[in-house]
């Protein structure tokens, strides 16, 4: 069983940054591609980022692309989401996964996720 908790969420003005992390258990980490999705109330969950098993292949969603940057280090089996220029459409619970394979940007080819953690940013 895979085990991931996401941290680093928080209140923050737009403008702000803000890094999360996703740590996750297991021996396996680097053989997996992982993603950042959101969730914002009312709404359906969507893509933010993905990162590649090795990290050397990064996709961004065209609402973050170049305000978040992802990035993954598999020694201490972790992915980070740093996001910076926050904006008050930022706001949501954002959650890590882990890839089975497949398109990036949907979330059914995700096998496991975290619990969320949630980020408010104020205008």
């Amino acid at each position: 069983q895979v085990q991931l908790v996401e941290s680093g969420g928080g209140l923050v003005q737009a403008g702000g940054s803000l890094r999360l992390s996703c740590a996750a258990s297991g021996r396996t980490f680097s053989s997996y591609s992982m993603g950042w999705f959101r969730q914002a109330p009312g709404k359906e969950r969507e893509f933010v980022s993905a990162i590649s098993r090795s990290g050397g292949g990064t996709y961004y969603a065209d609402s973050v692309k170049g305000r978040f940057t992802i990035s993954r280090d598999n020694a201490k089996n972790t992915v980070y989401l740093q996001m910076n220029s926050l904006k008050p459409e930022d706001t949501a619970v954002y959650y890590c996964a882990r890839s089975n394979g497949g398109t990036f940007y949907r979330s059914d080819v995700y096998d496991y996720w975290g619990q969320g953690t949630q980020v408010t940013v104020s205008s």
